[in-house]
């Protein structure tokens, strides 16, 4: 089902490791992962965080698929701060998913399990239709050109609950990120956030199936108040940021 050619599939993954952190890499410049050594559950990016306001628009997802493993931070956080969700990952690269252990991924479970496949694959050929799809796949050239197509995004529509959101990461260096926002915007019919990451260059886009941008939101304290309190502690910047930017659209 995979391109035995894609260099996602092939890219040889790295470890680096301080005195309180260890990071994965594709290549010395970038950073696909940190895990800091003294709580390896803990969301040490903040984009990381910044996806996670995806429980500002769909409160209980019951199913979470994940296209892009790295070094686990948001399957580890979902898993087990997200006690009723089932998880699920999709990972291209056997190196990387070799390397779970390294970075305190779970096992695999009855509520958690990851996949050795094409993300653009499980899309188009969906058996599940998840509540959250998170889109987070990078490789020593960046996002893979099968991850940010039209036909992708389409296809992430099409999979999605009715209700569902769609969370991805971008590099705001990608010369064509612009076309991957507008793409995002044309397959969900403008039901699209953008969050721009002041602390890099990432730019988190949450897209939703359904009038969940237009419509009430839990609000951000009830949504802090359901979760457990070391959660609420992380992600409370980051869902005030996302709360204002839904608050803004819907003001614009």
């Amino acid at each position: 089902m995979s391109d035995p050619h894609s260099s996602a599939e092939n890219a040889r993954p790295f470890v680096r490791e301080t005195a309180t952190s260890r990071t994965l890499h594709f290549s010395i410049a970038t950073i696909q992962s940190r895990m800091d050594l003294a709580d390896p559950d803990a969301l040490a990016l903040k984009y990381t965080r910044t996806i996670m306001g995806f429980l500002l628009l769909q409160p209980a997802p019951r199913l979470i698929t994940m296209i892009g493993l790295g070094g686990g931070s948001l399957a580890k956080f979902c898993h087990r701060f997200l006690p009723a969700a089932r998880i699920e990952v999709i990972e291209i690269n056997q190196d990387v998913i070799a390397l779970r252990d390294v970075f305190h991924v779970p096992p695999d479970g009855p509520r958690f399990r990851v996949i050795h496949g094409d993300g653009a694959q499980l899309v188009r050929y969906r058996t599940t239709r998840p509540d959250i799809l998170v889109v987070d796949g990078f490789d020593d050239d960046g996002q893979p050109t099968r991850l940010c197509t039209q036909r992708f995004y389409d296809d992430c529509y099409s999979m999605l609950n009715t209700g569902g959101v769609l969370a991805v990461n971008l590099h705001q260096g990608d010369h064509e990120y612009d076309e991957h926002v507008d793409r995002i915007h044309r397959a969900f019919h403008d039901a699209v956030l953008v969050i721009d990451d002041d602390e890099s260059s990432n730019s988190v886009v949450l897209a939703c199936r359904g009038p969940a941008l237009d419509a009430p939101v839990a609000g951000v304290d009830r949504c802090l108040r359901a979760l457990d309190p070391v959660a609420a502690a992380q992600l409370a910047e980051a869902f005030e940021t996302v709360g204002r930017a839904i608050e803004e659209r819907r003001n614009a």
